[in-house]
């Protein structure tokens, strides 16, 4: 049964990313009938902690508080190239009794840190995703998710996915009528459908050369047009084989996969500032109906064009 929560705490701590565990965990809720957490903040070392926002705040205990805690939040922080020893044993052993701990955005790299990463399935915030598989080549990254249950492990991406992960902790160990209360007085939704991939600035990047730039710009006009690669060669003197090369060279992936994803990007844009519907759109981008509209959103992006725009899209403006 989760009753004694602690989340850890370091220097230049994100309080935002603090306060989603402090929201969830922390509050007194027991005059609806909801659980009471034990809720405390721990740190490597008791007393005041520097927050990157300026300020700081007090964490009364050091890594022995986190012996007796059946959940473990590590939340976001500054990413740094050590950190405390003692909290990582701390955190190791946590485990090892058979504690779950869940991290928040970069928190993921103090998990990292402590080996209990390895071997399982894990995430974290976009821009963080290449930084933590490449310190720890034995997990299993999941960048385009909003959080992974590993088990013991839950792994969250930036920000407000820690929201996400912590309703699904307590929905797991409490059940989903307690996980749509506190979501309720929170006024966020139990549940996001997606991922985190709707979050990125760009599904793709720009080329790096300039020979392709002309067939790019031509690409990107008309979206809702037909091009094989024959074809595209043709337009920069090349045959298809080199034009292919030189694409991947200059964009990092296919002419098919770059046409998708730019066709997904505008679909975005239309989802977000326009009223037409799903077919028409999808008409315009080149996916030629709704369904393969909805097909390439699931794949690229883990949600449908509707929900994305439920999500994205600003309020209506009101009629004079």
């Amino acid at each position: 049964m989760l009753k004694d929560v602690v989340a850890v705490v370091l220097e230049e701590a994100h309080p935002f990313e603090l306060g989603v565990a402090c929201e969830v965990f922390g509050l007194d809720r027991s005059e609806q009938g909801l659980p009471r957490y034990d809720f405390a903040l721990a740190a490597d070392r008791p007393g005041p902690v520097r927050t990157h926002a300026g300020f700081s705040i007090d964490a009364p205990y050091g890594p022995e508080r986190l012996a007796s805690a059946d959940l473990v939040i590590a939340a976001a922080t500054h990413i740094r190239d050590e950190y405390p020893p003692e909290l990582l044993l701390a955190l190791r052993q946590a485990v090892e009794r058979g504690a779950r701990v869940l991290s928040i955005c970069s928190g993921a790299f103090l998990l990292g840190a402590a080996g209990l990463l390895d071997g399982r399935r894990c995430t974290t915030h976009w821009r963080h995703t290449d930084l933590l598989a490449a310190r720890f080549p034995l997990a299993t990254l999941e960048p385009d998710v909003l959080y992974v249950d590993a088990g013991q492990v839950v792994t969250s991406a930036g920000t407000a996915a820690g929201i996400d992960a912590c309703l699904h902790v307590v929905r797991q160990e409490q059940g989903s009528e307690v996980a749509l209360a506190i979501a309720r007085r929170m006024v966020v939704a139990p549940h996001r459908d997606g991922g985190q991939a709707q979050y990125v600035d760009r599904p793709l990047p720009e080329a790096q050369g300039d020979s392709l730039a002309g067939v790019l710009d031509w690409m990107r006009r008309n979206l809702d047009r037909e091009a094989t690669v024959k074809q595209l060669a043709a337009r920069v003197h090349m045959s298809p084989r080199t034009f292919a090369r030189r694409f991947q060279q200059e964009t990092g992936t296919t002419p098919h996969r770059w046409l998708v994803g730019q066709r997904l990007l505008q679909a975005q844009r239309l989802l977000e500032g326009t009223d037409e519907t799903v077919d028409a759109i999808a008409a315009r981008t080149g996916f030629g109906s709704a369904a393969a509209l909805r097909h390439h959103f699931g794949r690229w992006l883990g949600t449908t064009p509707v929900a994305y725009r439920r999500t994205f899209r600003g309020p209506t403006p009101t009629a004079p």
